[in-house]
């Protein structure tokens, strides 16, 4: 076997403790040798959880004081840069959280220095590598739905994310980065093209029975698309939606229409009264739901360091998700449509 991938985990909160525990259960050709969070509550939680043994404040201080041959960068998008700049100019590979940036400008820095340093870089796109999407992938590409027409993506998260960073416009882009940004990703690779434009709506139910005072909060979004083959599609958004975890895709092709995923939890259903009738689990939460995709994701950029090869999952699909997002709200502020070509070279 090859020698196993000392990674340095960068963030300790629920996307941190998820990747942390799939590499701990799931990836024995890796390792945590390290985690990094400025908070030091969370820091020796997760270190004592996952039996991390070394602890830092910052990504400096474990570049300086322990060996490890990969960064995984989980923490608020805000610090995606200069953690991600730092780390290529250390020669260290980096698996990075969605979204790629806040910014086209801080995608194109991200990318010039990966390059220029010749490590790679990873985007955090589970849904490329859940064995439902995939198969639906390679089946459309066998062509048994024709060539796709239509796509309909969904992703609502029952409940609002505690972080205050990620009700905020200015540090998070938004739901349309926090909570659709796999969508962004998957109907460009499901339909196989670029998005040209985009028009989005957006509107806020719930924010006040949250608290949220938020400038521009919103907690619905619907995004209509045009993609450069011709094909149209659909990205909607809800957060909190109350009901559960819900990522479900429709593509309508010439052919015939395939849909991925289902708003069920489990193939079982129970009935034990009249008046209730059939009760059947539905899915909760994005780690149970993308379970298989998080392993294997994070498997597929442990081959890559180890083999030194190119992920599947380029910076050039961050970087489409991201202008995707900038294109979405820049047309819900100005109430029109938007092309993309406004937003990716900028």
């Amino acid at each position: 076997m090859k020698n196993q991938v000392r990674i340095c985990m960068i963030g300790s909160g629920r996307v941190g403790k998820n990747h942390s525990g799939i590499i701990r259960n799931n990836i024995p050709a890796a390792k945590i040798v390290a985690l990094v969070d400025p908070i030091e509550t969370a820091r020796q939680e997760t270190a004592a959880e996952y039996e991390i043994e070394e602890q830092y404040e910052s990504l400096d201080q474990a570049l300086e004081r322990s060996k490890f041959d990969a960064v995984m960068i989980t923490t608020p998008p805000s610090s995606h840069l200069p953690l991600a700049i730092l780390a290529a100019e250390n020669k260290k590979q980096i698996f990075l959280e969605k979204p790629m940036g806040l910014t086209m400008e801080e995608c194109h820095q991200i990318s010039d220095a990966v390059d220029r340093n010749h490590v790679i870089l990873q985007l955090g796109f589970m849904r490329r590598f859940d064995p439902e999407f995939i198969h639906a992938y390679e089946r459309i590409q066998g062509g048994e739905i024709g060539d796709p027409m239509m796509i309909k993506s969904n992703t609502h998260g029952p409940g609002l994310p505690a972080a205050r960073w990620a009700q905020d416009l200015k540090t998070s882009n938004g739901m349309l980065s926090e909570v659709n940004s796999h969508d962004w990703d998957s109907v460009r690779w499901l339909m196989g093209a670029n998005i040209e434009r985009v028009y989005a709506e957006v509107a806020n139910f719930k924010g006040a029975s949250y608290n949220v005072t938020t400038e521009n909060f919103y907690d619905n979004v619907l995004v209509n698309c045009k993609f450069e083959n011709g094909g149209l599609g659909m990205i909607s958004g809800i957060c909190p939606c109350g009901y559960g975890y819900d990522a479900r895709v429709e593509i309508v092709g010439t052919k015939g229409i395939m849909q991925i995923g289902t708003i069920e939890g489990e193939a079982i259903v129970v009935c034990n009264n009249r008046e209730t009738g059939l009760i059947r689990p539905i899915v909760k939460t994005w780690p149970q739901r993308f379970a298989y995709g998080y392993i294997n994701e994070i498997s597929h950029f442990v081959q890559c360091v180890q083999n030194d090869q190119q992920p599947c999952v380029s910076m050039e699909d961050g970087k489409w998700a991201v202008a995707g997002v900038l294109a979405g709200t820049k047309s819900f502020f100005e109430k029109r449509p938007v092309y993309l070509n406004e937003i990716y070279s900028a």
